[in-house]
């Protein structure tokens, strides 16, 4: 589908994966972009890299489908993530308010369903960005930095197991992990905290397993796990010494970058096996 698009719309969130999105979009054929930003969330350097940029606050759901469909974008994409606190922590205009009321549950995949079901009645359809990501994915027996230990590489099994379940429950997709014990779950708060508290709780050796999962059934629209240099940073900090993420379902994001931090922090990143 990349190739039929020459325009684009990205509804950009924060971190790199914006920028990233946008640059590979141009690269693959992708002729005009329309982002439309967060104020507190997206990267100004965003900016540059586009055609157009219109700027809201989270909630600005009727603005949002109008910087679309005012400048006659058909397909958009996610990229980049919202802060979940911001998710309610929101001012809404009236057109979300309105979904916000249909909605019986109210969590980070039910509110952008229901964002991509409101775009699709104006005639915007939020797509998946895969196409021009795929390339940042990693495949089975992806491994960089040390090797494992006996006793990591079974924390990384274990690990996976918790966390597919706890991902499956909908409470969250990391788990931090040490000798067998589970020392946190993401929530709310989202991976980083996790990350620091499950490390802070392996106490002053270190030496914590985290995994991060793909959802069971998740929506490749808004749903793409991302790992970069600073998930490497908050673990290095916290005495998370090996990361797995899930084989074909992750994105890698400044692999020069984190190459760079896993050798000066002496970690692990690697995809787990299923």
């Amino acid at each position: 589908m990349s190739a039929a698009i020459p325009t684009l719309g990205l509804i950009a969130g924060s971190y790199t994966l914006p920028l990233l999105l946008a640059r590979q979009a141009r690269a693959m054929g992708v002729t005009r972009i329309v982002a439309v930003a967060f104020e507190g969330e997206t990267d100004p350097a965003l900016a540059p890299l586009v055609d157009d940029i219109v700027w809201l606050r989270v909630g600005q759901l009727g603005k949002l489908i109008s910087a679309f469909t005012e400048r006659r974008v058909k397909h958009c994409v996610m990229a980049g993530q919202i802060a979940p606190k911001n998710l309610f922590d929101l001012r809404p205009d009236l057109r979300a308010v309105a979904l916000l009321m249909r909605l019986k549950e109210k969590n980070a995949h039910t509110l952008f369903s229901g964002i991509a079901d409101e775009l699709q009645k104006d005639g915007v359809e939020l797509i998946s960005a895969m196409p021009w990501l795929e390339p940042l994915m990693a495949g089975p027996g992806f491994h960089l930095g040390k090797p494992l230990s006996s006793e990591e590489t079974a924390d990384v099994n274990f690990g996976f197991r918790i966390a597919k379940e706890v991902s499956r429950l909908e409470i969250g997709q990391t788990v931090v992990v040490k000798q067998g014990t589970v020392l946190a779950v993401e929530g709310f708060e989202g991976t980083d905290k996790a990350l620091a508290r499950g490390g802070q709780l392996a106490g002053k050796d270190g030496g914590a397993v985290a995994v991060k999962v793909a959802k069971e059934r998740h929506d490749l629209r808004f749903d793409l796990p991302c790992i970069g240099p600073r998930t490497l940073e908050v673990c290095a900090m916290n005495g998370v010494r090996v990361l797995a993420f899930e084989s074909g379902r992750t994105l890698l994001l400044e692999q020069e970058a984190m190459e760079k931090l896993l050798r000066q922090h002496g970690l692990s990143l690697l995809t787990a096996k299923v």
